[in-house]
């Protein structure tokens, strides 16, 4: 089985997913994928500088990661280009772990952006994390050390909690504890284990 883990930024994705993993499914990190693809000396990193030129590199000719959030962030033309740069590698990537996995366990693919680029057409279940504005600005402010005018352009920039919720096959509330977390990824993989029919 293939579970689709989406969610809005800092709504528990990742924690989510490292549960899932707890539990015996193997986890493809989307944004993992991202980090390593643009690694220097990585196809997609010469890429990115071939369109936006060296001040996205550190001295040492490492991606500056800051930067191209903050362009991303804030300049929607700019961002689809470095979507179309990376988007291809990191779906092949993906594809490709699916193919070596799919025979020994369930996965869980962790994208934040998984009905954007297509991906939830590989899943067999799809999983929103959800959490509510104030608590998602908050989570991202302290997570990011941005100011909440920051963390709330880079929330508006993406598919809203309320779409992917409408999406998505269940939902978890990721409002309480980490406990309270860990129980709702319990016992919903164990619904989704179970043999059980879920239509």
């Amino acid at each position: 089985m293939i579970i689709g883990l989406t969610g809005g930024i800092a709504a528990g994705k990742s924690k989510s997913a490292k549960y899932f993993e707890s539990l015996g499914a193997y986890a493809i990190d989307a944004d993992a994928i991202a980090h390593e693809l643009t690694a220097k000396g990585m196809p997609s990193l010469d890429e990115l500088v071939k369109s936006f030129g060296g001040g996205i590199l550190l001295s040492d000719g490492d991606l500056n990661r800051k930067k191209l959030a903050d362009i991303i962030f804030s300049d929607e033309k700019a961002k689809l280009r470095i979507e179309k740069i990376l988007h291809t590698h990191i779906i092949s990537r993906i594809n490709e772990t699916i193919s070596q996995n799919i025979k020994k366990c369930n996965i869980v693919i962790d994208a934040p952006l998984l009905f954007e680029v297509g991906l939830d057409r590989v899943c067999d279940k799809i999983v929103a994390v959800r959490v509510s504005y104030d608590i998602q600005v908050q989570r991202l402010v302290l997570r990011d050390k941005l100011n909440v005018d920051q963390a709330k352009k880079r929330i508006s920039s993406q598919m809203s909690m309320g779409e992917k919720v409408e999406l998505a096959d269940f939902v978890i509330d990721n409002s309480g504890s980490k406990e309270d977390l860990k129980e709702r990824v319990k016992d919903l993989y164990k619904l989704l284990t179970s043999g059980v029919k879920i239509i």
